[in-house]
């Protein structure tokens, strides 16, 4: 297995009141990725953080072999995720893929 993390920071310009909205829109669109890729095993997204946290948020993936990312990363479902719910509002992504 094949472990893909993601974080974000929410962009200077979103206010704190919209936060909420909008980590509940992508935990939403992204939970509704599973069984629709090849080779993701789960995924996660994670919004509340404890305070020692730097980044706002960040999806946790499991895929069954790493150039499983690679299919996720161009596969449609994903993108219309990503591009609708996700970078319109964020900055400063980290990624982190590990076995």
């Amino acid at each position: 297995m094949v472990h893909h993390i993601v974080m974000w920071k929410f962009k200077e310009e979103i206010p704190e009141e919209k936060k909420p909205e909008l980590k509940a829109a992508m935990a939403e669109q992204f939970a509704g990725l599973t069984g629709k890729i090849p080779g993701l095993v789960s995924i996660r997204f994670v919004g509340e953080l404890i305070p020692s946290s730097t980044h706002e948020m960040a999806l946790v993936t499991t895929f069954e072999q790493a150039s499983d990312i690679a299919v996720y990363a161009k596969h449609p479902a994903h993108v219309a995720v990503a591009d609708t719910y996700v970078r319109p509002f964020v900055r400063d992504r980290a990624c982190l893929d590990y076995e």
